[in-house]
């Protein structure tokens, strides 16, 4: 059963502490009578739970509570550490008071702008949410719940074919697209070239699988009488790290002299960008990408195909 802290002491040792009592931390008592502290999670209507420690073990509680208690009024986004208040007693977030003119509280008339407010700030910053994502479990701070849900690792990826609509956490999709789509995965190590041929124009799309997990979608397109190659790193869009340098080329038929033999190269030197929707990902929006002329393809006119060399770098910044 839920306590409310009180000493369960006598009605005499209890008066006989005086006003000291109140500047003790308050405990529970378990029915064995060792002291516990509590931890209150809150969970919020979309299903989240907010934890805040108190003292001694855990301990915990379910509670409901309006969520505004937490959202600073100016940018109406959680409250942000440092928590400052009013003379009013408005809350603010520190960066949203320091954006004020005067550092004056739009909502009252009170003067002498802001002063720390340490017990909120301490709610805030133990107030946490779990992340929703399946196989993440992390407990989040409010506050960064926004951020962390767009950068998680597990948060869900979409399927680069039109139409699909499936989503899921990255190893899920890998799974979706060789099973439902029938794309070709191929083993890519990092930091050494690898060969791969590419029938032209079929199939478009083909994964890479490097050696840390990280997965990108290679896409063979038209460009007018060109053919075109892009890398996109699938991940959440929020997540910068880690970064990869994609180096593609493709070699040219041999031209020249029996004497005097030379082969051309084409080659795109780029950082692969990331994206969440890799197949809505468009031309423009990459900062380059590979083009072929249609000489270095070679085979049959009905059965081209693109002999396609790629190295990835992972980058340790």
């Amino acid at each position: 059963m839920a306590t409310d802290g009180r000493d369960r002491g006598s009605p005499s040792s209890a008066m006989g502490q005086g006003d000291q009592s109140a500047k003790k931390p308050r405990m529970d008592l378990l029915p064995n009578g060792s002291a516990v502290k509590q931890e209150v999670v809150v969970h919020d209507a979309a299903g989240g739970a907010f934890v805040a420690e108190v003292h001694g073990s855990r301990v915990e509680v379910t509670l409901k509570m309006d969520i505004s208690v937490l959202h600073c009024p100016l940018c109406f986004c959680p409250l942000r550490p440092p928590v400052l208040k009013c003379k009013g007693g408005h809350l603010a977030c520190g960066g949203c008071v320091a954006e004020l003119p005067g550092s004056q509280c739009h909502r009252c008339e009170h003067g002498g702008g802001f002063d720390p407010e340490p017990a909120m700030d301490a709610v805030v910053a133990a107030a946490r949410v779990e992340c929703p994502h399946d196989g993440c479990g992390r407990f989040i701070p409010y506050y960064e719940a926004s951020d962390h849900k767009t950068s998680c690792l597990h948060a869900p990826c979409c399927c680069t074919e039109p139409g699909c609509g499936f989503a899921a956490p990255l190893s899920a999709l890998v799974a979706h697209l060789a099973a439902a789509h029938a794309m070709p995965v191929h083993r890519v190590p990092y930091g050494r070239p690898n060969r791969i041929q590419v029938p032209v124009p079929d199939p478009p799309r083909r994964l890479l699988a490097g050696d840390d997990g990280g997965v990108f979608l290679l896409t063979v397109g038209a460009l007018g009488a060109t053919t075109v190659v892009s890398v996109v790193c699938v991940r959440a869009e929020a997540c910068a790290l880690p970064r990869y340098t994609v180096k593609m080329w493709a070699n040219g038929p041999p031209s020249g002299s029996a004497a005097n033999r030379k082969t051309d190269t084409v080659l795109a030197d780029v950082e692969a960008m990331g994206s969440s929707t890799p197949g809505a990902v468009a031309l423009e929006d990459l900062t380059s990408y590979l083009v072929v002329p249609p000489r270095y393809l070679v085979g049959a006119a009905a059965c081209k195909e693109l002999l396609l060399h790629i190295r990835i770098e992972k980058n340790a910044s």
